[in-house]
Formats: structure tokens, C-alpha cells, sequence
């Protein structure tokens, strides 16, 4: 037997419980909501956490960017 036939026994299984209880496919339907926002999690943290080199930067771009804007905006502002 190989694997996809494996995959598709656990799928019709799985697709067997579901369609029988109500309450499996409540629980079903949560799980893969609680896994879709542990994913949603992890790519935010991934992508906003200031520990990491490559957000580090592009913050530091966005500040040097603002910093010379407002640089500007005095330095005529004052004339």
C-alpha cells in the first residue's frame, strides 16, 4: 500500500465521522479554525517581531525615510 492510499483511508475516515456526528464535525470545524490562527500567529510574529534582522531594517528604513520628511518640513517651515 503506498502512501496515497494511506491518506485517502484517514481521509475517508475522518470524512466518515464527520458526516455521521454533528458534534465531530463541530470539533472538526474548530480545530482547523484554532490551526488556521495559530498560522495566522506565527506569520505576524514572524514578520513584525523587531528581533528579526530583515524587520529591524525595514524599520529602520521607514524611520530614516520619516526622518528626512520631517527634516525637510522644518527646515522649509523655518524660512
Amino acid at each position: 500500500m503506498n502512501a496515497q492510499g494511506v491518506w485517502f483511508g484517514l481521509f475517508v475516515v475522518v470524512a466518515y465521522f464527520v458526516f455521521t456526528d454533528k458534534n465531530v464535525a463541530a470539533a472538526f470545524y474548530y480545530v482547523i479554525e484554532l490551526v488556521n490562527a495559530k498560522i495566522k500567529q506565527r506569520w505576524w510574529w514572524m514578520t513584525q517581531n523587531p528581533e528579526n534582522p530583515v524587520v529591524k531594517y525595514f524599520m529602520w528604513r521607514r524611520n530614516m525615510k520619516l526622518a528626512k520628511n520631517l527634516k525637510k518640513y522644518f527646515d522649509e517651515k523655518n524660512k
